[in-house]
């Protein structure tokens, strides 16, 4: 395919894609990028969000929380550091990764609190795109 590039999502789990991508949508840490076929080199870091990939055969995303991205003019290569197809996400999952962010933000260093807030706000932010409930408006206390 002509405008087409390579794109893989690896998390220590599993692989959970390799396809040909028209775009990759990134939860990038300093802001949402969109790679396509022919971009520049670039290394990010991921945030927790969602990670959309577009195909021939239609947009599937995936809920990220952390990990890099290297992009490329050939592709685009995502080491998640946890990630999961939204399709298969369900409450005990979604719990669980909130459940995670929330004791890092308690056990934080005093210098890591906006930080780690940042994190939850981001889980909450994932839950509310896929429709699953994160049982707490505000985890801060």
């Amino acid at each position: 395919m002509a405008n087409t590039m390579q794109f893989d999502l690896v998390s220590p789990e599993r692989k959970l894609a390799s396809v040909q991508a028209t775009e990759v949508m990134i939860p990038g840490a300093d802001g949402d990028m969109t790679a396509m076929p022919g971009h520049a080199p670039t290394i990010t870091t991921l945030r927790p969000g969602i990670l959309a990939v577009v195909t021939a055969e239609g947009i599937t995303e995936y809920a990220v929380t952390g990990g890099f991205a290297e992009i490329g003019p050939e592709g685009v290569t995502v080491l998640a550091e946890r990630g999961h197809p939204v399709d298969e996400m369900t409450q005990k999952v979604y719990s669980q990764m909130l459940a995670d962010a929330h004791a890092a933000h308690k056990g934080a260093a005093s210098d890591m609190v906006d930080a780690t807030a940042k994190l939850l706000a981001d889980m909450v932010a994932i839950g509310t795109h896929i429709g699953l409930d994160h049982d707490h408006a505000n985890f801060i206390e």
